[in-house]
């Protein structure tokens, strides 16, 4: 069992905490995504120019601390120290992966152990895997309510990813719902990710 919180943090190698959102996130490498690796090629794609490939996340020390993280989850006391850190944090809202992505089905299953253990934290998990989370909901994966996964439109106004009946998000040049940008690049009181009764958020491309 694991009591201490620095034990925690070199088990998961650590939350971490944007200026924007409410509460803690989780982050890895956006070098390992695999949709996002083949959209970064493809113009007028979301993550084409994506922010997670530039900025601080690519100098050496942030690089070799998303990698850390990522192959953090293939612990055996991942899942426990990971509903800890979360659930000692003071704000009850989660973002999963505001860099990086879902690698496979037992990632995912992991990470919904950790939210299973946080029944009282609102998750969320925005994702380009669409065939991961098929595939889980197949095999009879459930997701629990104090988790939204929701699925990200490829492609700068595209079609948001409706077919799954999931919540969604796009990206948009013009009618974004998402109300940051009037409101100093920060979440203020908007919880419109976390709450699955949205079923698109639109977000302005910047």
């Amino acid at each position: 069992m694991i009591t201490l919180v620095k034990d925690a943090n070199a088990i998961t190698g650590g939350l971490s905490n944007t200026d924007k959102m409410p509460g803690a996130s989780y982050n890895t490498s956006a070098k390992d995504c695999q949709a996002g690796t083949r959209l970064r090629a493809v113009k007028d794609s979301v993550c084409y120019g994506c922010y997670a490939m530039k900025g601080r996340y690519v100098f050496p020390k942030v690089q070799s601390a998303l990698r850390r993280r990522l192959d953090a989850i293939k612990d055996s006391q991942w899942v426990e120290a990971m509903a800890m850190l979360i659930a000692r944090h003071p704000v009850p809202y989660f973002r999963w992966h505001d860099s990086g992505d879902i690698q496979d089905i037992e990632h995912l299953e992991k990470i919904i152990e950790v939210v299973k253990l946080t029944p009282y934290v609102n998750h969320w998990l925005p994702t380009r895997e669409y065939k991961i989370v098929a595939d889980y909901r197949k095999t009879g994966g459930i997701i629990p309510p104090n988790l939204v996964i929701r699925l990200s439109a490829h492609m700068v106004d595209g079609i948001p990813p409706t077919a799954y009946g999931l919540p969604t998000s796009t990206v948009v040049t013009a009618g974004r719902t998402c109300p940051a940008p009037t409101q100093d690049n920060q979440c203020g009181d908007c919880r419109a990710c976390w709450n699955p009764n949205v079923k698109n958020v639109a977000y302005g491309k910047h």
